[in-house]
Formats: C-alpha cells, sequence, structure tokens
C-alpha cells in the first residue's frame, strides 16, 4: 500500500479513537481531532487514495475553477461539476423571484422524503439548465460571493487595490525562493459573510530548499 494511503488511514483510525464527537450546521453531527498533519512525498508518487472513491474528474475542473479565479458555478457546470450547485441554487429558491414549489430546507427534506426528493431534483435539473442557457440569470444566480477564486487572484486590500495572490506567489517562488512569504491566503475575514461557503483549505505556503518545492496546507474543521 503507498505510503499516501497509509497516511490517510492513520489519520481515520487516529480519529475514531481519539475523536470528539460535535454537533454541525447541517445537523449531523462529525466525530473530529484538532491540529491533525499528515506529510506526503510527492517524489514517490501522488497520493490518490484506493480505499475511498475519488472523483478525480470533479478535483481537477474545480481546482481550474479557482485558479481562473472564477466565482460562479457556469464553468462548473459546462465540465459536468455538481460540487457547488446546492449553494447558487439557495439564493435562487430563496429570492422573491422564484415561484416554485417550497424548497424550504431542501438539503436535510430530500435526504428523509423520497417524493420532495423528486421534487428538489426537478426544479434543481430547471435551475441548472437555466444557468447554462441564460446569461443573464446565470449572472444573477450562479454567483457564490468572493469565495476561493476571488481570493487567489483578485483579493482587495484595504487601500481598493486589486491582489493576484497565485501569480504573486509564483513569481516570487522563481525569483526569491528563500522568502518565508510563500504564502497564498483565502479565508478573508471582511468577506466571509459574503460567501456562500468559507474556504476550507484557507491558507497554503511554499518553501523551497535544495532545489526541491514543498507546500503546507492548513484545512479548517
Amino acid at each position: 500500500m503507498k505510503h499516501g494511503e497509509n497516511a490517510y488511514l492513520g489519520l481515520l483510525k487516529h480519529v475514531l479513537e481519539k475523536g470528539t464527537k460535535k454537533m454541525d450546521r447541517t445537523g449531523t453531527g462529525t466525530v473530529s481531532v484538532f491540529g491533525y498533519q499528515m506529510r506526503f512525498n510527492l517524489s514517490e508518487g501522488f497520493p490518490l487514495l484506493t480505499t475511498k472513491r475519488v472523483p478525480f474528474r470533479l478535483i481537477a475542473s474545480e481546482l481550474l475553477w479557482f485558479i481562473k479565479g472564477d466565482t460562479n458555478i457556469r464553468y462548473l457546470l459546462k465540465n459536468n461539476n455538481n460540487i457547488w450547485n446546492e449553494w447558487a441554487f439557495k439564493n435562487w429558491v430563496e429570492s422573491d423571484e422564484y415561484k416554485g414549489p417550497d424548497m424550504t430546507d431542501f438539503g436535510n427534506r430530500s435526504l428523509v422524503d423520497c417524493e420532495f426528493n423528486e421534487l428538489y431534483q426537478a426544479e434543481m435539473d430547471k435551475f441548472k439548465s437555466r444557468i447554462l442557457e441564460d446569461d443573464d440569470f446565470a449572472t444573477k444566480y450562479g454567483e457564490l460571493g468572493p469565495v476561493y477564486g476571488k481570493q487567489w487572484r483578485a483579493w482587495e486590500s484595504s487601500r481598493g487595490e486589486t491582489i493576484d495572490q497565485l501569480k504573486n506567489v509564483i513569481n516570487q517562488i522563481k525569483n526569491n525562493p528563500d522568502s518565508r512569504r510563500h504564502l497564498v491566503v483565502g479565508y478573508n475575514p471582511g468577506d466571509v459573510e459574503f460567501m456562500a461557503l468559507p474556504p476550507c483549505h484557507s491558507l497554503f505556503q511554499f518553501y523551497v530548499a535544495d532545489g526541491k518545492l514543498s507546500c503546507q496546507l492548513y484545512q479548517r474543521l
């Protein structure tokens, strides 16, 4: 078994044995630990897991969406990626323009009510079609606010400047590799309340030594 797989399975074992049960915003609940760290040596291969289903195509298209600086689900839908649909759909069904069936708490209701789930899926399909076909509708209801792409590629400073963090960090790595400021931050406290979902991978830092590039990612709970 690959080293990366062992690191992941070690985390699961640690969480199950040492974790604390907590409630969350979804009402589902979690078992969690704080501050756990995993390390992966990419010279040994890409750490793609085999003990769980990993939809790599969706991961790749979402990451490209971030890198583009995009914050609208239209690009994702064009690539058959439905990861962010629910947050945009929520804005639509809670708007004054929506005249369809009641979609209150659709996430939880669709899990326990088969009849409602069929209704929800039908409304979601109509919503996705409008996002893809109607430019104005997509602009208004496909937008998720200043999520990852906005922060990575167009962070707004207190002076009103726009900062392309991703471009800057690449230039820094190339031209000043020994710098200790190779950081990209997604968690912008001033924008969190306007985001459909605050970033899970909230910051990452690069480190260059002996001609090798390392990256450390901080993932919020």
